[in-house]
């Protein structure tokens, strides 16, 4: 009889018959394709955000190197399916990644408000940063508590790994909440942008990044969603036993929502001299013309 503990050191072949933790063997091509995607854009990003001096888009460097780290624990596991320090590996990093994405949308969001004027939002710019983080900090510990519960009892004979898997999808709701609740606020920011005519036409670099912000922030939430549902099903679940749903609900969002960054580095698009010319130019749009007038864009 094998002992499936005794599996989880080492790097045993696949036992016909003996399941794994991810309910089957990670793909190979799938891993090193993410690993190189990830690096590739880690690579760029860090050269954007030292070039420009945006020290606090760092934070979209470091999402893609806690994404490598995690799809390489999944190619390690492509070699050794049962290994379980490998399985942890990335199923901690996987989790935290998309975390260090949103916070660099949060600050551009905060740009934008800055940009564009304090009408276009409720909340002051560096408010979505401080309550968005800490929410995001939040759930992230109880994910890690309730993560650290489940995996030591699935090293236990016998254990119950329930209580720790409860804890851990407590953390990813709040996380959905919270991320539903920065959609809700994004939502609210375009339609106050479209409805006062915030975005000038001759507006140049600023529009693309708006495109850009919006698109990560759906993949982000589609990612959350499917992450939530996925967990709730338990280790055992429909989605988390389906290798396909993970690489296209969760590596394939993330890359977009971190690559689209590369292409529109928002320390190039909402640089200083950008944003104050830009700044410039709806001042004087907005001005009343010299005999009293309503503003010219109107």
């Amino acid at each position: 009889m094998v002992d499936v503990l005794e599996l989880q050191y080492g790097c045993p072949a696949y036992i016909e018959g003996v399941g794994t933790s991810y309910g089957y063997i990670p793909s190979l091509g799938a891993g090193i394709a993410f690993c190189t995607l990830f690096g590739l854009s880690l690579i760029i990003h860090t050269i954007q955000f030292i070039w420009k001096r945006q020290w606090w888009a760092s934070v979209f460097s470091v999402g893609c190197l806690v994404e490598v780290i995690g799809w390489a624990g999944r190619t390690w596991s492509a070699k050794c399916p049962y290994n379980g320090t490998a399985f942890l590996m990335q199923i901690s990093t996987l989790i935290i990644a998309p975390t260090f994405f949103t916070a660099g949308i949060y600050v551009v969001l905060g740009r934008f408000i800055q940009i564009l004027g304090r009408e276009s939002s409720f909340l002051k710019p560096s408010l979505y940063l401080w309550i968005f983080c800490t929410c995001d900090v939040i759930s992230l510990v109880v994910q890690a508590i309730g993560g650290g519960m489940a995996s030591g009892e699935a090293n236990t004979v016998g254990g119950d790994t329930a209580t720790g898997t409860h804890i851990m999808v407590a953390g990813i709701v709040f996380q959905l909440f919270s991320v539903t609740i920065f959609v809700i606020c994004a939502v609210d920011f375009i339609r106050r942008v479209m409805r006062k005519n915030l975005l000038q036409p001759g507006s140049g670099s600023i529009l693309p990044l708006f495109g850009a912000m919006v698109l990560s922030i759906i993949c982000i939430y589609v990612r959350s969603i499917y992450r939530t549902i996925e967990l709730s099903e338990g280790w055992d679940g429909y989605l988390i036993s389906h290798e396909s749903y993970f690489i296209g609900l969760d590596g394939a969002m993330m890359i977009v929502s971190v690559a689209v960054f590369n292409v529109l580095h928002p320390g190039w698009m909402l640089n200083n001299e950008k944003a104050d010319s830009y700044k410039t130019e709806r001042t004087s749009v907005d001005q009343p013309d010299r005999y009293g007038g309503p503003p010219t864009h109107w």
